[in-house]
């Protein structure tokens, strides 16, 4: 996934489509709703909550990608370069955790 092309494509699909953004504290009411939409899928799937009947047909993919669309759309509002922040933060963490992680007993 190329976070450039996809912050480029919500931004398209707003011109085309969605009128224009919801402002920044709208949309970020929507990202912690469809973070809690995401939690509830995986409490219920893989935690210890049981399953409701009416959470089954919950599509975890689909509420994933409603977060990231959610961040592309704020990423895109406030001048943020998505793809130049993740490559920054993937550097720091390898050069960061690289050993931090292989020397944690409690990941063997």
């Amino acid at each position: 996934m190329n976070l450039k092309n996809s912050q480029q494509d919500v931004d398209q699909w707003i011109k085309e489509h969605g009128v224009r953004y919801f402002n920044e504290l709208t949309n970020m009411a929507q990202l912690t709703e469809e973070v809690g939409e995401v939690a509830r899928i995986i409490a219920r799937r893989y935690g210890e909550q049981s399953e409701k009947e009416s959470d089954k047909d919950k599509d975890l993919a689909e509420e994933l990608a409603d977060v990231v669309f959610v961040v592309l759309c704020l990423a895109n509002q406030t001048g943020v370069d998505l793809q130049e922040a993740f490559d920054k933060k993937l550097d720091k963490k390898t050069k960061r955790d690289h050993d931090r992680h292989h020397n944690n007993e409690k990941l063997k």
